[in-house]
Order: C-alpha cells, then structure tokens, then sequence
C-alpha cells in the first residue's frame, strides 16, 4: 500500500488527494497553509506540558471528555490492553494553561478552515448516487461543531517494563469523519492493507498526514473507507526517545444524520463506550 503524497499548491490537490483517500483511506498533505514556525512552536510548547507534574491540574472530566487524559487511560476498540500514551483533549471550551492558549487556539482554527476545505474536496469527488445519500453537504456538517477535537499526544520512551502486548496505540479505525495529523516527531504510524499486511506512512516533518475516519465511511456508504491503524513501538536507541503526535478529529454536529439509523452524536456516544473512555449506562 503506498500513501501519495500531495501538494496543497497542486492545480491537482482535489483529485489527488480524493483518489489517495479512496484507494487508501490516507493522504500526506505538504506544502499546506500552517507555517512550519507555529508547528514547531506548539510541539514545544505540548513537550513542557507533559513534562510537569501541574498536568495533573487540568485531569479530564469524564462527562465533558475535556483535558488531560493520564498515561494509560484509552484502548482501543475490541482491545483489553492500554494503550502506552498519555494526551489532552483540547475543545473551542476548553480550559487551557495560559502559555499554551495562543498556539494551540491558533492551530486548532486553522486545522479546522482546512479540514473544512478538504471535506468539499472530498464530496466534490464522489459519485453522484452516493453525493444524493448525504444528508447535507459535507462541509456544513461541522459547521458551529462543538465536538471536533484536538488532542496532543506523548508517548513516553519505552522502560522494558512494559505489560504484553502494549504498544503506543493499538490497532483502530477513528471515529469521525476525516482526521487531520500534524507528521510526528518519530516514526511509528502503520496502516493494514486489505489482505492484513502492515506498511509505515512515510512523511517528513510538518506535513499533515489525513484520513478518513467511520462517520465518513457511514455517510458516504463506504466509497471511503476507514482504514485499520496503529502506532508501533520503536526498537534499539529509539526506544529511549519520547514522540509527540497532533491529530485533529473533525467532527459533525451531534444532530447531524450519518444514516437512517445513526446520528454523530448516537455514534460518538457508541464508540467512546467502546474504547473505554465513556461508562455504559
């Protein structure tokens, strides 16, 4: 399986990217509006953070899903085992340390304009039979969205200790419609292909890696799928060395019709059960 890489400068960047998220349910995105002094910026700024005890301040409430989330909090889907990460769920309403509030508000908007250019790339690209199924416009269903997410990631180095089977983020699809990935720090990130082998996303720093989560599988009734997953754990030196990951996960509206059957909002509640950070009632 071989992600393209695609320029945002492209008189081509919709159909390229478009077919890249079809055939693979990814696409590397360079040459992208965020400039490279903001990401580095903020990938510093998130380092501190996590490094501090006063992390604790900020520990998440489980009913807003807002905060900081300790280390070994989430699994994945259908998995027992933690996943070796800690993270902070950043909202438009979150409550933010004051030195991190202007680059992370900055990226967050930002990130969220360009998903939002990208969600009618990818509906201008659709079939016309599947574009007659949307129950909106792909763009307006973020429009005013309170749930899309940006969530800075540390996966602290490795101390041998580990329990079996745990690595950085265990196999998964994301829930949303697309997600937008600022490149890590380190390698690790692997997609599945359709016979089950696994390939690296080779990207270089600051560019975003996207792909196409479930609420866009299920709005679109499968044209993009979403595809299987995970980040690896690093072997020799590397395994000494921290990695810091930046996704955003544009979400609907929690009104917003994915199915005849399913909301964004009956979905996300679904899935957050499913990967243990929602007790079922």
């Amino acid at each position: 399986m071989k992600v393209k890489t695609v320029s945002y400068k492209s008189k081509k960047v919709g159909q390229e990217f478009a077919e890249s998220l079809h055939e693979t349910g990814f696409a590397v995105l360079n040459e992208h509006p965020l400039p490279h002094d903001l990401i580095t910026g903020i990938f510093d700024d998130w380092a501190k953070f996590f490094s501090q005890e006063g992390k604790h301040r900020y520990t998440f409430d489980p009913k807003l899903q807002s905060g900081y989330f300790p280390f070994r909090t989430e699994n994945a889907k259908n998995y027992s085992v933690k996943d070796l990460k800690e993270f902070f769920h950043y909202y438009p309403w979150t409550a933010l340390p004051p030195e991190l509030a202007s680059r992370t508000k900055d990226v967050y908007g930002r990130l969220v304009s360009l998903g939002g250019e990208l969600l009618q790339m990818i509906e201008e690209y659709l079939p016309t039979d599947v574009k007659k199924t949307l129950s909106m416009p792909l763009r307006q269903m973020i429009e005013g969205s309170q749930d899309t997410l940006l969530r800075p990631i540390h996966y602290p180095p490795l101390t041998g200790s580990e329990e079996e089977g745990a690595i950085r983020a265990a196999a998964h699809e994301d829930i949303n419609l697309i997600t937008l990935l600022i490149a890590a720090t380190a390698p690790g990130l692997e997609v599945k292909d359709n016979e089950g082998r696994w390939y690296a996303v080779e990207c270089n720093p600051g560019e975003l890696v996207i792909n196409s989560g479930d609420m866009l599988k299920m709005a679109t009734g499968g044209f993009y799928g979403s595809t299987t997953h995970r980040v690896v754990n690093p072997k020799g030196p590397h395994s000494k060395l921290p990695r810091y990951s930046m996704p955003l996960f544009l979400h609907p509206r929690k009104e917003v019709p994915l199915s005849k059957t399913q909301t964004a909002g009956s979905y996300l509640k679904e899935r957050l059960e499913e990967i243990g950070l929602v007790k079922k009632n």
